[in-house]
């Protein structure tokens, strides 16, 4: 998968991996910014196929919101299913927990998704939130429930 896009991205180490996808830091050459490119992982393709993650994708492409993280691109690359995504340099909730016992009102708001009567009810996992600068804390990732 390297080399298929390595006139678009060099990916420089991996970020983490989850059940469904593995997430490296690269570097996109076009834009000269560092970015997160989640990879499905092939062997769950091969079994499950690549529509789970095909809904995730569009989802994320279809959604706009300061603490939703946007989707940058997207395709297959030597059969490798991906999309591309801001880096966003700093911890996530779960580490932000780990080190520090309270947060403040402004911070758990944020980090138990938000506040208010319309806002789409879907599980977001504290691993799957990145707290950038200061209080800033963006949605990486949704979870179908």
């Amino acid at each position: 998968m390297t080399s298929a896009l390595t006139d678009r991205y060099r990916i420089e180490r991996q970020l983490g991996a989850g059940g469904m996808a593995t997430v490296f830091l690269a570097h996109d050459l076009k834009h000269d910014r560092k970015v997160a490119l989640k990879v499905l992982k092939p062997e769950l393709a091969a079994v499950l196929g690549a529509e789970r993650f095909i809904v995730e994708i569009k989802t994320t492409a279809s959604l706009s919101h300061p603490h939703i993280l946007p989707l940058f691109d997207s395709g297959t690359a030597d059969g490798f299913l991906f999309y591309v995504m801001p880096y966003i340099q700093g911890e996530t909730i779960r580490e932000k927990l780990t080190r520090e016992t309270q947060f403040g009102v402004d911070e758990a708001v944020l980090g138990a998704g938000g506040a208010g009567p319309n806002r789409e009810r879907r599980p977001l996992r504290l691993g799957n939130r990145r707290s950038a600068s200061g209080s800033t804390v963006r949605v990486m990732k949704l979870v179908a429930s």
